[in-house]
């Protein structure tokens, strides 16, 4: 497979493929949906996924976000690996590729939850990221530079919203089929974190892995268009990493990715607080549900929005936006905080595909590399939940609530970052 041609010019830049001498873009925008689809409804599993594995080893906030650290982590160790796995399998085959590996993690929960061994599932979710994290390297340069680059963040914040679908039902699939099985945290003793019922993790992740796989299989059969890209001129030695806006995008996913997941991690604990709201994890997890909602509906309103207002300028706004949410949330009570720390979902809805898209603007046959750079800083879904969490086991505050709503305190860092970027940040210098 040819490799695709990563100067963002115009659809009409495309080489004759299999399918005519016009490559059919829509057609292969819609098969992309799916790949979106699918690395949205295992990622949010996870939040989901930490209170039940914290109820069952009885964790601290700190060590049930290693889950986040491990999974997260992974694009980190595997971001580049998988840029040069794609750069050299071309994007489909690096697409089957993120497939069977993610499908292989989602088998290994199997013998994790049945051993009920910590480090197992750490490992199967170390596994699983992999292949996300090779979904990633492929799937999002081939959706921003296949076609016009005047609607690159618009055609990435379509595909990004059945991402977002996804993550709005994962939680509540999560919440009825795990955290149901889940009691009250508080009352929970040693004795009854051992008689959990493990079978629905396994049947779930299982269910997951099967699907997977079918995909796979389907993509396979699938033709897409194939792009030939310029060769490097003579004694050119330039690398992704010698353009500014590029590295100043790997920080801003770094933030964006560990603010969204901080928060969405959270949630299920911050509103059971009993100055919150007092709920259940099976009733919180569903709530889970609206944040990702949220972020759904952005990304849908974000298509029209992204084709008549400047990226940069939308992202600055919407982060504010973010920033203004989380501190009347961590300032008030009852349904005001709950509503406020869920909405922040919606002002996150466009910052992953317009912080991408402003990355590689121009990189041209840089695209692969920037890419693997770009899912590389995704790690920060590994290093700020963490942190967080060590915020919110503090006794700073008084412990409990206190030191939890204390925590949110990071993720403004991130969302103030976002803000810049936006602004200055993604500017392209001359030159």
């Amino acid at each position: 497979m040819a490799l695709i041609n990563s100067q963002p010019r115009s659809a009409s830049a495309a080489t004759p493929t299999a399918d005519g001498p016009v490559p059919r873009y829509t057609s292969a925008l819609a098969s992309l949906t799916v790949l979106f689809f699918m690395m949205g409804f295992i990622t949010c599993l996870n939040d989901i996924l930490i209170p039940y594995l914290k109820g069952l080893f009885t964790l601290s906030y700190a060590k049930a976000n290693l889950v986040n650290f491990c999974f997260f982590g992974a694009y980190l160790v595997m971001g580049v690996p998988a840029g040069q796995v794609v750069k050299r399998l071309g994007y489909k085959r690096g697409m089957l590729v993120g497939f069977l590996v993610a499908a292989l993690g989602c088998f290994l929960f199997y013998p994790a939850a049945e051993s009920r061994t910590f480090g197992l599932f750490l490992g199967a979710l170390f596994v699983l990221a992999t292949g996300i994290v090779t979904l990633q390297v492929a799937g999002n340069p081939y959706v921003s530079i296949l076609g016009p680059a005047e609607t690159a963040s618009s055609r990435l914040t379509l595909t990004q919203a059945f991402n977002s679908l996804a993550t709005f039902i994962a939680p509540i699939l999560g919440s009825v089929l795990i955290l149901s099985h889940l009691p009250d945290l508080k009352k929970l003793s040693a004795g009854q974190a051992a008689s959990l019922d493990i079978t629905a993790v396994q049947y779930l992740y299982l269910g997951i892995g099967a699907v997977l796989v079918v995909i796979s299989l389907v993509l396979s059969l699938i033709k897409l268009p194939q792009l030939a890209h310029e060769p490097a001129p003579a004694g050119d030695t330039q690398r992704a990493w010698h353009h500014r806006h590029l590295l100043l995008g790997l920080v801003g996913i770094f933030a964006y990715v560990g603010a969204e997941v901080a928060i969405g991690s959270h949630i299920v604990s911050y509103l059971g607080q009993p100055e919150v709201l007092g709920m259940s994890p099976q009733a919180a997890g569903v709530r889970v549900a609206f944040y990702w909602g949220a972020a759904m509906i952005g990304r849908f309103i974000g298509i029209g929005v992204l084709r008549v207002l400047r990226p940069g300028r939308v992202l600055a706004f919407n982060a504010v936006g973010a920033i203004l949410l989380v501190l009347v949330s961590i300032n008030t009570t009852g349904n005001t905080a709950m509503v406020t720390i869920l909405a922040v979902g919606l002002m996150n809805s466009i910052m992953f595909p317009v912080i991408f898209t402003l990355a590689v603007a121009g990189l041209g046959r840089h695209t692969e590399d920037a890419s693997g750079l770009l899912s590389a800083a995704i790690v920060g879904g590994a290093i700020i939940p963490p942190l967080f969490g060590l915020m919110a086991d503090s006794t700073l505050g008084g412990g409990g609530v206190h030191a939890l709503r204390l925590a949110f305190a990071l993720p403004v860092l991130c969302y103030g970052y976002i803000v810049w970027y936006g602004l200055r940040g993604s500017r392209r210098l001359a030159g």
